[in-house]
């Protein structure tokens, strides 16, 4: 039984405090959380639970074996290093970490202590994600062209972070688990409407094999949007996870070009092909008790998981070198 404790008890740690407690082969022992309210609204649900303000207790209790960490990302580096140092395996909220740098310390420390360290990139873990890598893999699809990726919301608004690391995690994880690879080059643009922190964003990325990606992040959108159109020689794809069901669709359409049997050698003619709508079933399961569940079978078993530490700072790099692009109005390769 793999005893785990849970630090951050706001916005995303009850979700993860309910999915850890489900979890087989996993006793949680600790919430913990500098705010006794939300304490109280833990004990309250989980009574069997034992809740604390002093982050040391969980530290000092030899019992525990990993802690996940779901604080506001400020705090990430920091606790992550003390729980490692401490003998812990340790779980960390999206984006693993601030800085690069950060990350990449926090992965050299977990291997020199040899702990498991992983980032909750939670869409890694969901159904419709892993059947559009099983389509766009297949040669049936033809070679990807460009994505075009779009989140926005009305909020949440925060201080410590812009919405480009608030919600490019998501996009980033899911394309760079799609592709089998990082961006090359970001290019992004954003502006703050109402704080010192970016509320629109957009990104455009190059992945190698001339795949072109756009991202298009907000906070302040009057619709919930998540989609994605994927683009291939013989095949389209539109997934909106906003939708309950058929949350995939792949287009049988695409352009053709030939040659026209004219005195214009060079002349193209552009047809279009226009063919059926395949919805491709889904089973149906909680991506974060699936993720839930890898990180203690890494434990139990000292694999590394899908979303280790190191794809989680590969993340972060894109992130910190985006950013850097938005501020300086620059294309930044990587």
């Amino acid at each position: 039984m793999i005893k785990v404790a849970l630090v951050g008890y706001g916005y995303w740690g009850p979700n993860l405090l309910r999915n850890f407690i489900e979890t087989p082969n996993c006793d949680v022992v600790y919430c913990c959380d500098v705010d006794e309210t939300k304490l109280d609204l833990a004990k309250k649900r989980y009574p069997f639970i034992t809740t604390t303000t002093n982050y040391k207790d969980i530290l000092n209790d030899k019992s525990i074996d990993a802690i996940i960490i779901a604080t506001p990302v400020k705090y990430h580096y920091k606790l992550a290093k003390d729980a490692i140092i401490s003998g812990k395996h340790v779980l960390i909220e999206k984006p693993m970490t601030i800085k690069y740098l950060e990350g990449k310390k926090l992965c050299a420390l977990a291997k020199k202590h040899k702990k498991i360290i992983m980032v909750d990139h939670t869409f890694l873990y969901n159904e419709a994600v892993d059947k559009i890598k099983e389509l766009i893999s297949s040669p049936d699809f033809g070679k990807i062209l460009y994505i075009d990726s779009t989140r926005a919301n009305l909020g949440l608004f925060q201080t410590d972070i812009n919405v480009l690391y608030d919600l490019a995690p998501h996009d980033f994880s899911i394309v760079n688990y799609l592709l089998n690879s990082g961006p090359t080059s970001v290019q992004s643009y954003g502006k703050s409407h109402f704080n010192s922190q970016e509320d629109v964003s957009y990104i455009f990325a190059e992945y190698p094999n001339g795949v072109f990606v756009h991202f298009h992040l907000s906070w302040l959108s009057p619709l919930k949007i998540r989609k994605m159109i994927i683009v291939g020689i013989k095949k389209m794809l539109v997934y909106d996870d906003t939708k309950p069901s058929e949350k995939i669709k792949v287009y049988d359409k695409g352009v053709s070009l030939e040659k026209e049997g004219t005195k214009k050698a060079n002349e193209i003619k552009i047809g279009y092909r226009s063919g059926d709508v395949w919805l491709p079933d889904l089973k149906t399961s909680e991506p974060l008790a699936k993720m839930a569940g890898e990180f203690i079978k890494s434990i139990s078993t000292n694999t590394q998981p899908i979303s280790s530490g190191a794809f989680g700072v590969e993340i972060v790099k894109v992130l910190e070198k985006s950013t850097k692009s938005l501020r300086t109005g620059r294309k930044i390769y990587i």
